[in-house]
């Protein structure tokens, strides 16, 4: 679980009902089913339009990443290199084919395999760089989604008070009544503004910030199979692995 993600929702949407409470609001009066109707539903078949299903398909696939998603341990991912490292210098590189199973990784499993089974570095290269080109396409239409849905849901907001506005101003005869359902037809406004800002738009910068993470993760990965081909020194793959961690965060066990 994602704390940070659940404790921003929490914050967010917490200040600002308590603020309404405080002001003498009342939740109920938030919660009409047409407005939310208006939003929800005309931004979902906004941003479908804009995508494929497959990716619609797919959207409970990226909030699961967004809200429980696990952040990338590059410490332990450098020790293992660098043990696979020191075993091909004892044993030769077939010697790593009893190591594959210990790595749950794909895409490192997939790396090593390349290298057992005598891959060119060029040719290793290109492979591994073509399957992070595709996994990055994949991962940008999680991000794309959202970012859009975040685009589309203050403007069917909007769309949702002016419906409100006219059906009130073409209906409403008695002059007491008006302003309760104006202020009703902004409840629109309120839930397209609310949802692109404390939910579409974090959920795309959090899926985001996962990218960037996982193809950090997967480039170190590839540098370090490639140097691991090479015969280099598992001390010198070690130093050179480490620029992909801040200071801070560095480990030195082995």
């Amino acid at each position: 679980m994602d704390f940070a993600t659940i404790i921003g929702l929490i914050v967010a949407v917490g200040a600002i009902g308590g603020s309404f409470v405080l002001e003498g609001g009342h939740l109920s009066s938030v919660f009409l089913l047409a407005p939310m109707l208006i939003v929800i539903g005309g931004t979902l078949g906004a941003t479908t339009v804009t995508t494929s299903m497959d990716t619609v398909i797919r959207v409970p696939t990226f909030l699961k990443l967004a809200f429980s998603g696990k952040s990338r341990d590059f410490n332990k991912t450098i020790n293992a290199l660098v043990r696979l490292s020191e075993k091909a210098r004892r044993e030769g590189i077939l010697g790593l084919e009893s190591k594959l199973r210990y790595l749950p990784d794909p895409f490192f499993k997939k790396a090593v395999q390349l290298v057992i089974d005598g891959t060119e570095v060029t040719a290793l290269r290109e492979i591994l760089e073509t399957e992070i080109a595709y996994i990055e396409e994949r991962h940008k239409k999680g991000i794309i989604f959202f970012q859009k849905a975040g685009g589309f849901s203050p403007t069917m907001g909007i769309l949702g008070t002016v419906l409100g506005l006219i059906h009130t101003l073409s209906n409403t005869q008695d002059a007491s009544k008006m302003a309760a359902a104006i202020a009703a037809a902004f409840i629109a406004t309120l839930w397209g503004v609310g949802l692109a800002n404390l939910f579409f738009l974090p959920v795309s910068d959090k899926l985001r910030m996962r990218h960037e993470e996982e193809i950090a993760h997967l480039e170190l990965i590839m540098e370090g199979v490639i140097w691991l081909q090479s015969g280099e020194n598992p001390r010198n793959i070690r130093t050179r692995l480490m620029a992909f961690i801040a200071p801070r965060m560095r480990s030195q066990e082995v």
